[in-house]
């Protein structure tokens, strides 16, 4: 439920309807490739979790399987990300919530929001993942009950139908009326909407059976993600013309608007409402854990650690000269190590909340409360624009790991749920990656993410060279 909660945002409701009026009906394509992409990574870091749970969970992967200089950039990379994703979904909840109270300052509404989602993160693991899973339940059924509706829509169950979907495919230019270029749009506005699917992996590391939970999650989350956005997508395309204004701005509340639902506008607010702060406590969630896992590991802040820096103490001087984890001739006894070595290393202490972390990542959100009050028109495309290609670059991250950690993994006996398509279908991946990479460097508004995610990656790399440097120089 976390993972469909960090998931399942506000881009899902809005960012569909924008990915069908860019390529049409070929859209889905666009989502068959962004599914096979996503999908693949999301096993590749289940086969890693089952074997090695941790909270730190790419970022402890990438450090055994690349090097430390990988998990410390993959690492702060992602929680970079999910601090610039908490101001953006702080700053749409808000913005709905003053359409409904114009007189309600947005910064005000902003600041309530932090306070009590912030509050409930400092709670015990338990009672904060039963309300973050009230809070994807209520999303979830929401979908539920627009696929419902849709599908009597299509089968004729309920009136209100227009065209017949042949025509709503075929008949508006045909199935592909951009050519690849729609395709190539379309599958950039899509494939970072799987984000967020990721958290299982951070989440499911502090449960009571790390990997049974892990894989039985993974499994779960995968199949209903699918179904949701998929399913989504297919009753969206035939139901509605793919170039009509209310695919664009509100595909859903149209669907449910032609079955004659009374106050379709409102309730979709309320939907898109309670997933944005769904998301932001799930984010919130997934920023302190992955802040906590770092520092455990000696690429952080030791004052994050709180109560547990003593039990830790010997794992962060330890982590600070760990080896280069695999050497050019991929020696498998170094991995072999560094594998048993690693596992407790971001780990956090059964029951306990790294509220230290929590703090951090509430202090960023009130940043972000800040700027909406400085600036509460701009904020939400300035934040957009900075997330960019992250996930991607994670994505990359993950699947090299994977492919050096393998062979030792399943030497060990280790992994307790297996990535199909081993060997070939991780580095098919990684390709497919790249060229979503061209495809962003090809379109205008894409380069200039590209650029902007590049030049803060090399930032982190070298802040981390410069912090061993510095130690080294200490020591």
């Amino acid at each position: 439920m976390m993972a469909l909660g960090s998931a399942i945002g506000a881009g899902f409701f809005l960012g569909t309807g924008v990915a069908i009026a860019e390529a049409g009906p070929a859209v889905l394509v666009s989502y068959a490739l962004a599914a096979l992409i996503a999908v693949s990574v999301m096993y590749a870091l289940s086969e890693l979790a089952s074997a090695l749970p941790s909270t730190g969970s790419f970022s402890t992967y990438a450090e055994v399987g690349i090097g430390r200089w990988a998990g410390f950039t993959s690492g702060w990379l992602y929680w970079a990300m999910l601090i610039m994703v908490l101001g953006m979904e702080i700053t749409g909840a808000a913005g709905i919530f003053v359409s409904w109270f114009p007189s309600v300052p947005q910064w005000a509404v902003a600041l309530v929001i932090v306070v009590v989602l912030g509050g409930v993160n400092l709670l015990a693991a338990r009672d904060f993942g039963e309300v973050e899973a009230w809070l994807a339940g209520l999303k979830v059924a929401a979908i539920v009950v627009f696929l419902l509706i849709g599908i009597g829509l299509l089968v004729g169950l309920i009136p209100g139908r227009g065209a017949a979907p042949a025509e709503m495919i075929l008949g508006h230019g045909g199935f592909a009326p951009k050519g690849f270029a729609g395709i190539a749009v379309g599958l950039l506005a899509i494939i970072t909407s799987f984000g967020g699917i990721e958290i299982v992996t951070i989440a499911a590391a502090e449960a009571e059976d790390a990997k049974s939970a892990m894989a039985s999650a993974i499994r779960s989350v995968i199949g209903r993600i699918l179904v949701f956005y998929v399913g989504s997508v297919v009753l969206l395309i035939c139901l509605l013309p793919w170039d009509s204004e209310a695919m664009r701005t509100s595909p859903f509340a149209a669907v449910l608007e032609m079955a004659g639902i009374p106050a379709v506008a409102r309730i979709m607010e309320v939907v898109v409402f309670i997933a944005l702060i769904s998301a932001f406590s799930a984010n919130v969630y997934g920023s302190s854990r992955m802040a906590y896992s770092l520092s455990a590991r000696g690429m952080g802040v030791r004052w994050l650690l709180g109560a547990d820096a003593g039990r830790l103490g010997a794992v962060v001087e330890a982590g600070a000269s760990v080896p280069t984890p695999a050497s050019p001739s991929g020696e498998a006894d170094d991995l072999r190590g560094l594998v048993a070595s690693q596992g407790a290393g971001g780990d956090i202490a059964r029951g306990r909340t790294p509220r230290r972390a929590v703090w951090v990542s509430i202090f960023f959100s009130l940043v972000s409360v800040a700027l909406n009050w400085l600036l509460p028109s701009q904020l939400l495309g300035i934040l957009i624009n900075a997330v960019g290609m992250v996930l991607l670059i994670i994505w990359v991250f993950i699947l090299v790991a994977q492919v050096r950690l393998h062979p030792v993994l399943e030497a060990e006996g280790a992994i307790a749920l297996r990535a199909p398509g081993w060997p070939w279908l991780p580095r098919l991946v990684l390709a497919a990656l790249v060229g979503v990479g061209g495809i962003m460097a090809w379109n205008p508004v894409a380069r200039a993410q590209l650029v902007s995610m590049t030049v803060l990656t090399l930032i982190i790399i070298a802040v981390f060279f410069a912090k061993e440097a510095l130690r080294r120089r200490r020591g």
